[in-house]
């Protein structure tokens, strides 16, 4: 098997990308184990789920859902779409003469 992120067990891929904590200490003291584990711990401080939408899409364990996908998409098109915009703004500008930029 070939050894990128994209074969790594889901679990193996949160521990390496710095997982975050959730802490809930309104009962006790922290409770939270030393490193993220595979089976839930049962404990009120545990590591964050690794399912979550914690690497913001640019990693390899974000959400692949359709929902996720389309709404990233067209995030990237709407920037793109403004920097476009922006770069003939600056090119007619030049063009012109009426601004040095």
């Amino acid at each position: 098997m070939s050894r990128t992120d994209r074969t790594k067990p889901l679990w193996v891929r949160h521990a390496e990308h710095n997982p975050r904590q959730v802490h809930d200490h309104r009962h006790g003291g922290c409770d939270l184990p030393p490193h993220p584990t595979r089976e839930a711990t049962g404990t009120r401080c545990h590591w964050e789920d690794p399912g979550a939408l914690l690497f913001g899409g640019t990693c390899c364990a974000g959400c692949h859902a359709r929902g996720c996908v389309k709404e990233r998409q067209e995030m990237a098109r709407t920037s793109n779409r403004k920097e476009r915009y922006e770069g003939r703004r600056l090119a007619r500008r030049l063009a012109s003469g009426a601004e040095d930029a």
